[in-house]
């Protein structure tokens, strides 16, 4: 099969049952296989899918491993030319899955793409998971064209250009099957958040390109998981963060950059207290205990990648522009400032 649309749930009846019909009517069968990975829910997910969707194959996955573990164990089940990782979440749009394949098959140097992700909610607005493709700057903190940080763009057509962007959001990503697993996949101890972040930037590391392409959109929810002003997602993004950074920093860069990480984050912590979220100022200590004692290991992973310094990086302090210059927008940015 040419595509492989990979839906991972857990415990997402209500989503399956509102989306799954969708997605199915807005898929070619000659060109693409629908599968749903199930990672042990405790819900009736399985049984709706077997009693409501049985032509679509359905993979029940042994535990809950999150998304990282859940789509490997899924995708080794899986043959197919290229996957689609999509959210249960997702409202998919008519031919959302034809410009993105034509783009990869055109430019066998683009290893993952992404379509335009729109609010669910609030079509007009970019979603906070991916908006219009991910960048980081150099501390590691992500962004995107069309959301930085909290400040979510309305989708004025201004960012339709296809573009290079630094990583595609893990809620709609479609990834060269052969490639996903040659580099391994998706890291198994990043649990859920920011995987996809690391995962582009093996392949990035590896000489291959990730891509948005706007002629492509979907809408999504979010937060369908954890919800936003979790302190488990709190303590997810925080660990995670410093483990891609290890991973993947060059080796003349890394220590400086996680030392100024660190004091970063504590100044994140302290304003989680003052802001009356002990929790999440205990997840942020949690998250640097976990990160320290998993150190050997993220060294370990550093040996499968080039670590270079690749191409769409912010060179600046994303955090310093956004709160102290008022820079709220992608387009605010200069280009001159990414690297090539």
């Amino acid at each position: 099969m040419k595509v492989a649309v990979v839906i991972l749930n857990y415990n997402g009846r209500k989503f399956l049952e509102e989306f799954l019909p969708n997605v199915i009517a807005n898929c070619d069968p000659a060109l693409t296989e629908i599968v749903v990975a199930d990672n042990a829910s405790t819900d009736d997910s399985v049984a709706l899918m077997k009693e409501r969707f049985p032509e679509i194959r359905l993979i029940e996955n042994g535990s809950n491993g999150g998304f990282a573990t859940g789509y490997n164990m899924a995708l080794r089940q899986v043959e197919a030319q290229y996957y689609v990782l999509l959210n249960s979440d997702i409202e998919v749009t008519s031919h959302w899955i034809e410009p993105i394949i034509e783009m990869m098959d055109a430019d066998s140097q683009i290893a993952a793409c992404q379509p335009k992700i729109l609010s669910y909610y609030h079509k007009e607005q970019f979603e906070y998971a991916g908006a219009c493709g991910g960048f980081i700057d150099k501390y590691g903190y992500p962004f995107c064209r069309g959301r930085v940080f909290q400040n979510l763009e309305t989708d004025m057509h201004q960012y339709d250009e296809p573009k290079e962007v630094f990583w595609a959001t893990g809620a709609c990503l479609f990834v060269r099957a052969d490639l996903y697993h040659q580099i391994g996949g998706l890291d198994d101890s990043f649990f859920a958040h920011m995987e996809e972040i690391d995962l582009c930037w093996r392949l990035k590391n590896a000489g291959y390109k990730v891509y948005c392409c706007p002629q492509s959109w979907v809408y999504h929810i979010g937060g369908g998981t954890l919800p936003k002003n979790s302190p488990r997602k709190t303590y997810l993004n925080f660990r995670n963060n410093l483990s891609l950074l290890v991973k993947n920093l060059p080796k003349h860069r890394v220590h400086r950059i996680i030392f100024y990480r660190i004091l970063l984050d504590w100044v994140a912590a302290f304003k989680f207290l003052f802001e009356g979220c002990p929790k999440d100022f205990q997840m942020v200590f949690k998250a640097h205990w976990d990160f320290y004692k998993r150190l050997k290991d993220l060294r370990k992973k550093r040996s499968y990648n080039e670590h270079k310094l690749v191409s769409c990086i912010y060179r600046k302090n994303i955090v310093f522009e956004s709160i102290i210059r008022g820079k709220k927008k992608f387009s605010d940015l200069k280009e001159s400032d990414f690297t090539l």
